[in-house]
């Protein structure tokens, strides 16, 4: 098949005639806009952009940019202007139609100083006497090709092919950057909305609402430093009467720790509602975890069941903070022995019971409380915690607001929980 001279030949680029000042001057200005346009990430925008702004200054019949779409081996049109037969979408398949085909193809510009000798030539829009056809290249693989037609017989001089080729480099980059932000806004997005749905389950785990518990008033609340955390607190009803109570602290942020949050969530309900005592529950649930747990991770978690009838609650404490209570003689931290953080290694965990007379509460809280810094670098720490439930008003909405005031303006960097437990008079 017969190939335009101009195309395979190098003496092509020597102007047959002298280009028109203006036409150059126009295309000096493009140049100038080429660079400008690379802050356009929008893609349709900045394609839309190219081919009116070309189609306009050169008085084009038509002027597109295809881009390549490896899935459909074919050139897609993105972009258009001036075009009545074609729309977005439209393909040509590479190598085998149209100058587009063609040069997406060969990765050489072609140009048909007379389309109706160009063997490659496919007829679009009525009027076009010349045409040419220019690869869109990054980093040496064309992803897509941009055409300009015009109704006057070998309309484009040498010296505006060159400034168009040089136009065309400007061009390809800026689409380059333009569908690389594209695909990380779809990503980001994408992973935005899993993030929000792994919060939306994470909420739906924790307790709905408090438990009626005749003689005491229950409270929990938590909140995650990050869209969600590895904190976690639960009310869990046992038979006669009894409730199991829980907070736990999972080791690390985010998704991975919200993840391991509600399988150690999982495996304690099963256990609670099994197993008789606090120790049995977390010796059990230290040996699931141990075999199932990766490496390095960790929970720690005070457990207690409390009876209403002897207003006691006894529990058993896997490496986590002491549990504070408050009652005539004031607030202190509950001492006890405690057990290694559950995941690291096989062992038992001792149980300790504290009586509840009416007015005293016991307050479980994780070290996002107690671990909370403010613009000076210094800790919320125990004496503040123990000095704010010292208070008669003080509840859990009360403490988590006066930890993030304290860290303002700053945001918490832990997740922060508690569950306070009243005992009525």
């Amino acid at each position: 098949m017969a190939t335009s001279p101009r195309t395979s030949d190098p003496a092509f680029l020597r102007p047959t005639r002298p280009p028109r000042r203006d036409q150059v001057d126009e295309l000096l200005k493009l140049q100038k806009a080429a660079r400008k346009i690379s802050s356009i990430l929008d893609l349709d925008q900045l394609i839309d952009q190219i081919v009116n702004d070309i189609a306009v200054s050169f008085g084009c019949v038509e002027a597109s940019i295809f881009l390549k779409d490896d899935l459909r081996q074919e050139m897609v049109l993105a972009g258009v202007c001036g075009c009545t037969q074609h729309g977005k979408g439209h393909g040509l398949k590479i190598g085998k139609e149209g100058l587009v085909g063609y040069v997406a193809a060969t990765g050489q510009m072609r140009y048909a100083p007379d389309v109706s000798k160009d063997a490659y030539y496919m007829a679009c829009e009525p009027g076009t006497q010349s045409e040419v056809a220019i690869p869109l290249e990054v980093d040496g693989e064309v992803i897509g090709v941009f055409t300009a037609s015009h109704h006057a017989l070998d309309a484009f001089p040498a010296e505006q092919l060159r400034l168009l080729q040089a136009l065309c480099s400007h061009i390809a980059v800026a689409i380059h950057n333009a569908r690389r932000f594209q695909q990380e806004r779809l990503e980001k997005e994408r992973m935005n909305r899993e993030v929000e749905e792994a919060r939306l389950i994470q909420e739906a785990l924790l307790p709905k609402t408090p438990p009626f518990i005749p003689g005491f008033s229950i409270a929990g609340l938590s909140s995650p430093a990050g869209v969600v955390g590895g904190d976690w607190y639960d009310f869990i009803s046992l038979d006669h009467g009894l409730w199991g109570l829980v907070l736990a602290d999972v080791s690390g942020k985010g998704t991975a720790a919200a993840l391991l949050m509600s399988a150690t969530r999982g495996m304690l309900r099963s256990l609670a509602e099994a197993c008789s005592t606090p120790a049995e529950v977390l010796t059990k649930l230290n040996r699931l975890m141990v075999e199932d747990f990766p490496n390095g991770k960790f929970v720690t978690m005070v457990y207690g069941v409390l009876d209403p009838a002897t207003r006691t609650f006894t529990f058993a404490n896997a490496g986590h903070l002491p549990p504070l209570l408050v009652d005539a003689s004031g607030a202190r931290g509950l001492r006890g022995e405690s057990g290694l953080p559950l995941g690291l290694s096989f062992g038992t965990f001792p149980e300790n019971s504290v009586s509840l007379p009416g007015g005293s509460r016991l307050v479980l809280y994780s070290d996002g409380i107690t671990e909370a810094f403010n613009g000076n670098e210094e800790e919320y720490g125990n004496l503040r915690l123990e000095n704010h439930f010292a208070q008669a008003g003080a509840c859990a909405e009360s403490i988590l607001r006066d930890v993030r005031n304290f860290s303002a303006p700053e945001p918490l960097r832990d997740d922060a929980t508690v569950i306070v437990i009243q005992a009525e008079r």
